[in-house]
This record gives structure tokens, sequence and C-alpha cells, in this order.
């Protein structure tokens, strides 16, 4: 074992600690948790509607509907200016970020960043019209006119196209993964074009709010006027948005991948690697867990804000999901831990931790355990701390995919204690709850014989270790 973790420090750790700091990467995942007010905001508005509407129409409380009907459309409002232009907010945060760790005006970069992905949006839209009353043998009559007409069963439709629309579709989920590459793309044209120095100068008796302003004008214009032709190329040439092409061979590809059980375990399984030798596994893995299961995460709220049902959600498993199952107590379940600790442990020290780690523990916060205990490159606790988690999202994902518990399709704090957590992401389906508390047991059952077999091995004193 030991052999093995030298293995790993030598060979895995540099690689890890490389991708864990890579500016790019960091930049993304910090524009994710830049967003999480939006995303709170949104999922808050469609939780309290499950509550005020969704809810009470199964139980046929239409008067208690209809008595809240005012509270039911502002939080309509609120998730329409949210989660529905998700990712307008997130391309913002990406360039902001990407020009933040790059030491140039960061809020010119979220600018050009958002006006560059606006530039590559469509702007006309197409709307067919029943004309009822009007006969089908109008049909000729009003192509004559120059209308577009068409019949459609046994009605008339007239066919209007208007310009100056932004399909809803391009702000929220279905456009995460569009604001992210060309948020990318043109965030890092700006920031080379002025690291370079390829702006315009003004003397040092300008205000520096307006020299700064300035200085970003010529990196804006090429990145935005980039991102524009690459939208007016893509529409021409291959007949789809740039939008529409990221979103059918790229994002939906990855999306599907992601929902996999193997894609779920191994996930799973690399968080609770990188913890163990001391990374933040959830830090290291944010491209990933951020950047491809939030994005399923907001297309199942957007999918139950559409339908008000939880019955075709198009993902079973989401970012939600590894917080409601998987992390409760935090990475390891080590919540499950400290309670085995209280009833089977012998040995002082590691009680004193499990007092000190268990009001923290109960909302997710679980580093005094990780690094008191220690479980960082403790070969001793290795095992289970690799095994839980895969098995409890194993046992999550299995009951979702039979149909036993929904999808999680709403974002919750993920401070929340076990089992709420999971009643509130699931839009309050108690039997979730109920799984997230027997993932906990689960847990406990896993960490019991390790804390017996602790009770067993002698302590060896602190000299003694360094020496």
């Amino acid at each position: 074992m030991n052999g093995f973790t030298r293995w790993m420090e030598q060979h895995f750790l540099p690689v890890a600690a490389k991708i864990g700091s890579q500016r790019h990467l960091v930049a993304i995942r910090d524009a994710f948790i830049g967003i999480m007010p939006i995303t709170m905001v949104g999922s808050v508005a469609v939780l309290l509607n499950v509550f005020f509407r969704d809810l009470p129409t199964e139980w046929g409380a239409t008067s208690f509907v209809e008595t809240m009907s005012p509270l039911i459309a502002i939080n309509g409002n609120v998730w329409f200016g949210s989660i529905a232009i998700i990712a307008f907010v997130f391309v913002f945060s990406l360039g902001y970020n990407i020009a933040k760790s790059y030491e140039v005006n960061p809020l010119a970069g979220g600018v050009v960043a958002f006006s560059s992905l606006i530039a590559t949006l469509p702007q006309t839209a197409d709307f067919s019209y029943a004309l009822p009353g009007v006969s089908i043998d109008n049909l000729g009559a009003l192509t004559d006119l120059g209308l577009k007409a068409q019949i459609v069963g046994e009605n008339l439709n007239l066919d209007v196209s208007g310009w100056g629309f932004i399909g809803l579709n391009y702000a929220g989920a279905a456009g995460l993964f569009t604001a992210l590459i060309i948020g990318l793309l043109t965030s890092m044209i700006y920031v080379k074009l002025m690291l370079k120095g390829i702006i315009i100068k003004l003397p040092d008796s300008v205000p520096s709010a307006v020299n700064k302003a300035f200085a970003a004008i010529i990196p804006g214009i090429v990145a935005v006027y980039v991102a524009a032709t690459l939208g007016y190329l893509s529409v021409t040439y291959l007949g789809f948005s740039i939008n529409d092409l990221i979103l059918e061979y790229i994002q939906k590809p990855l999306l599907g991948l992601s929902q996999g059980l193997f894609s779920v375990i191994l996930v799973t399984f690399l968080v609770q690697v990188f913890w163990f030798f001391g990374l933040h596994g959830h830090n290291v893995l944010a491209p990933i867990m951020d950047g491809v299961y939030l994005p399923a995460l907001i297309s199942n709220t957007e999918a139950y804000q559409a339908a008000k049902s939880t019955a075709d959600l198009p993902y079973l498993w989401t970012r939600g999901s590894f917080d409601a199952y998987a992390q409760m107590g935090g990475s390891g379940i080590t919540l499950a831990l400290i309670i085995a600790i209280f009833i089977f442990s012998k040995r002082k020290d590691s009680r004193t931790i499990a007092k000190l780690g268990a009001p923290m523990g109960v909302f997710n916060i679980n580093e005094p355990v990780v690094f008191g205990m220690p479980i960082v490159l403790n070969p001793f606790y290795i095992i289970p701390w690799l095994i839980i988690p895969p098995i409890t999202a194993t046992i999550a994902y299995l009951l979702t995919a039979i149909g036993v518990i929904p999808p999680t399709f709403v974002v919750v704090p993920w401070v929340m204690p076990v089992g709420i957590h999971a009643y509130l992401s699931t839009g309050g389906s108690l039997l979730a709850g109920l799984v997230s508390v027997f993932n906990l047991f689960v847990a406990f059952v896993i960490w019991s014989p390790f804390v017996l077999l602790a009770n067993r091995v002698k302590k060896v004193d602190a000299d003694e270790e360094v020496a």
C-alpha cells in the first residue's frame, strides 16, 4: 500500500495538481461559481411553484392554487430572469474570470464575451398562424399577394418571418456549451490583444476608467467580429447556427455519455481519489461536474417548468444527484463515519475529532475529519473512502433509472442536510429523501468495521511518527 501511495504521489499527483490549477479550467470553475446566485434564485422559484401549484393541483386543492396565483406568476418571472437566460449570464462570468486571471480589464472581458455570443445567434424567427374561417380555396389568392401560406390538415396557415428575435432555447441550458466555447475563444482573443498592447492609448491625465474602456475597444472589436463571422459562415455554408451545431455534435453526445452508470461511478470515484491525496476533488473535476452535469440539471429544470411533471425529465443524473446521494456529510459520506465513531470508537483522538466535525458534518463540511483523522494519505481508511460514494451513487442511479425516485431538477445549496437535499432537489419526493437517508445507513455499515478495527490499532505517538 505504501508503494502504491508513493507511486501515486510521484506520477499521478503532479498531473492532477496541474489540471486543478490550469488557468482556463480555474476560470471555468469560477465562472460557474459566479452564476450560483442566478441558478439558486431560479431554482427557488421553481421549487416554490412545486408547493404552490403542482403538488396542490395533484391533491385537488384548486382553490389554494387560485389564491397563490399572483405568487405563482411572480415565480415564473423570476425563473424567466434567471435560469431561462443562464447561458447569457454564464458567458459574461466566464469572460470576466478569464480576463481577471490574465490581469486585464475583467469587466470589459465579460462584456466582450457576452456581445460575442449574441453575435453568433440567429436573429430571425418563423411563425405559423392558423386562419380560422378562411377556406383553403384561398391559398392561391394569398400566394399571389406574396404571402407565404400552406394547408395544414383542414386549416389554412399563414407563415410569417420576423427579424430581431433571440430564441429562448439559445439562452438557457441548451446554450451553455456554446457560451463556454464562444466565451473561451473570444475572451482569449481579447486577452491576447490586450497583453500585446494592441490598444488605444490615452494620456495619463485621462481618468483611469476612461483609459481602461478605450484600451478594450480594439481587442473587443476583433473578438466580436470573429464571433460574428463564424456565426455567418456556419449559417451560410452549413445551414445551421453555431449553437445548433455545438448542441447536436458536442453537448448532446457529452451529456449522453455522462448519463451512463459507468460514467457516474467513475466521476464519483475520481473525486475520492483526488481528495485522498489532499486535492479538492470537486474543484479538480469542476469542468466535468459543472460543465457537463450542471447543464443536465438546468435542462431538467427547464423541462419541469414546461411540463409541470417529473415524468419526462431528460436526464437521470445531474450535478445535484452527487450531493443528494453520494456526498452527504461531505466527500466519503463522512457523516456516517462520525456516527460510527460515536457508537463504536474507543479512541479518544477519534472521538475528539468527531465531536469537532459533527456540527459542520451535518451541513456537508468535512475538512476537520478529512485532515484531522486524517483521511488524507491514510491507507487505513482508503477502502471505505474510495468505495462508499460509488456504491451509494449506484443505488440512487438504479432507483432513478427504474422510476422509484425522480431525477433531481432543482438547484439546492450543497450545505443542505442529508435527506432534505434530496427531498428538495427532486421537487418534494419523500422517497428521494428516504433513499438519501438509506445511503447514509449503507455508508455507516461500511465505515463501522474500520472504526472497530481502529480500536485495536495502537496509536503511534506523534514523536515516533516524525522519527
